[in-house]
């Protein structure tokens, strides 16, 4: 294990904490505290959207520790990293339209606790997976061009 990805594989299981931690704690008990101030269906397809959205952030961090682990082995500059690059970028756009689903939550509460500013932290946290699902189309791209011109400059040796 190289010393240089370590520290970034520490960072994602630390990362990956929260959410589980959320999932098996934090959701419940918002679940159950939401039951009494909103209809049941909004509670639990907004509880579903937010697991979903967990499950995707979960599978988002293993393939970033794969890709570590690809950097680890020299073989970085693969199909295999595309690949995992290609599922960060679609488990993002995941995660961004889930809590997009919870948006007409975060109206709600900001329309009952009179805060419009909690909607506006509603649209910079659906905004956010978007970013990370650009970047990494882009380094998805840069990838694709880095291994056509390796293999384009072993083949001229």
């Amino acid at each position: 294990m190289n010393k240089e990805t370590l520290f970034l594989k520490v960072v994602l299981v630390v990362m990956a904490i929260p959410a589980l931690v959320m999932c098996f704690y934090g959701l419940p008990a918002m679940v159950h505290s939401m039951m009494p101030d909103f209809p049941d269906i909004k509670v639990y397809l907004s509880a579903l959207a937010a697991y979903v959205a967990s499950i995707a952030y979960s599978f988002t961090l293993l393939q970033a520790f794969k890709l570590l682990r690809y950097i680890d082995t020299n073989t970085a500059f693969s199909q295999t990293s595309v690949l995992a690059l290609k599922k960060i970028k679609r488990a993002a756009v995941v995660v961004s339209l889930m809590f997009a689903c919870n948006l007409p939550l975060f109206y709600f509460v900001a329309d009952g606790a009179d805060a419009p500013g909690v909607m506006v932290i509603g649209l910079f946290i659906t905004c956010a997976p978007v970013v990370i699902a650009v970047f990494a189309a882009v380094l998805e791209k840069l990838l694709k061009n880095a291994i056509e011109l390796k293999e384009e400059q072993e083949l001229t040796v």
